[in-house]
């Protein structure tokens, strides 16, 4: 699992970075932290998307952390606990 988080100044940065981030699979938990669990290779390859697409246009005033959590314990609160639930629709 990796959780990105990012402080990007510029909004139309900010938002065709986001958009990128829900288009490859990651879920939005807070308005600039986000959670991708997936497989390796689809994580590597969106390392490397953030990396080729955007790295060039961060400027010293952006931040992009990703966090890799495999084998982390989350202890998990509020809304954020429902998230890892299987929910079952009939």
């Amino acid at each position: 699992m990796l959780i990105i988080s990012y402080d990007i100044k510029d909004d139309k940065l900010r938002t065709k970075f986001s958009k990128m981030l829900t288009k490859n699979g990651a879920i939005r938990l807070q308005y600039s932290v986000y959670e991708v669990n997936n497989s390796n290779r689809i994580m590597d390859n969106l390392r490397v998307l953030i990396e080729n697409q955007f790295g060039d246009k961060f400027d010293g005033g952006d931040s992009v952390i990703i966090f890799d959590v495999n084998g982390v314990k989350l202890q998990k609160y509020g809304n954020a606990i429902h998230r890892d639930k299987d929910i079952v629709y009939f």
